[in-house]
């Protein structure tokens, strides 16, 4: 088996969180520059195989979480699934449990909304960030100000007519996908024919890899929660930080294969960050950058937080 594909490429840890869950986590390299990478639905800590071993020789401590109720990690035991909830739990686990006073973070998807919110919700927290292909906080006028215009309505069924169901029926959903192959099938359908990704971006035995561990009818139920937390069907830990503009360095990229996110997402990016680096527009890449261009997103992360003093190997 490649080791792109092993499940056992890298020791799995745990933290015990304060609201009581289990986190699971990896964490390469010890000692090195604490570097956060974080991800989104439909994606576990797998989505990241190919950035942790050369991050890791890059000079980073690489640390790779699975959000409550993903992978290895348990379900929410306070039934709490919005970005403020696992924000809290990876600032426990980075700075509480591994002693770091600060870090580097990557993130796309909600990852990159749990990204945003650890740094607004504790500053100075995260030393700079790279974010892409993930939602960026509702700044209505101030997109509008600066020339934005609302997305189109068909552009918006398009896009979000899985994040409707899954944030308003998630249970409907569930027992509609009564077996784990049903799972399977309906979250490998983003790696797919749905076009988040570049198209042929993943075989079937990456799409296997990816989508194992939502065979899991307790975990993808859970999974399901953020959307509902989004969609206010759910309730929230605490009020998001996330909304408002972030003064954290970031350097922004963007895979423009993706039909979830939003086409105007590096003009977006010029408004929702004071300290802005790009956007970049990463071609043959889509939703899922840190598997489809691995290398560039390496080499990425390695030359921006190099700036920051980064012991860049």
């Amino acid at each position: 088996m490649p080791d792109d594909l092993s499940p056992d490429r890298f020791a799995v840890h745990r933290h015990r969180t304060p609201s009581g869950g289990d986190l699971a986590y990896l964490r390469e390299n010890p000692g090195g520059t604490p570097l956060l990478l974080v991800h989104g639905w439909p994606e576990t800590k797998r989505i990241w195989w190919r950035n942790v071993a050369p991050l890791a020789a890059a000079g980073f401590e690489v640390i790779v979480p699975d959000l409550r109720g993903f992978g290895d990690s348990s379900v929410a035991t306070d039934g709490f699934y919005d970005a403020a909830a696992n924000a809290i739990d990876l600032h426990h686990l980075l700075h509480d449990a591994l002693g770091h006073e600060r870090c580097f973070a990557a993130a796309g998807d909600f990852g990159g909304v749990v990204v945003q919110e650890l740094g607004l919700r504790h500053p100075g927290f995260v030393t700079a960030q790279c974010l892409f292909n993930t939602i960026l906080p509702p700044l209505r006028e101030a997109y509008a100000h600066a020339g934005i215009a609302p997305g189109t309505p068909e552009r918006s069924r398009m896009a979000s007519d899985y994040f409707v169901r899954q944030g308003t029926d998630a249970d409907g959903l569930a027992a509609e996908l009564d077996t784990p192959e049903r799972r399977r099938r309906y979250v490998g359908e983003a790696y797919g024919h749905r076009f988040w990704a570049t198209p042929g971006a993943f075989t079937a035995d990456e799409v296997d890899f990816m989508t194992e561990p939502f065979g899991d009818a307790e975990r993808f139920r859970a999974g399901l929660g953020l959307y509902e937390a989004a969609m206010r069907t759910r309730p929230v830990a605490a009020p998001p930080a996330w909304g408002v503009r972030s003064d954290v360095p970031t350097v922004a990229l963007y895979g423009p294969d993706d039909h979830v996110v939003w086409p105007d997402f590096p003009e977006r990016c010029e408004v929702a960050f004071t300290d802005l680096t790009g956007p970049y527009v990463v071609p043959r890449a889509g939703h899922f950058l840190q598997w489809e261009r691995a290398h560039l997103l390496n080499q990425t992360l390695r030359g921006f937080f190099g700036r920051f003093g980064s012991p860049v190997r």
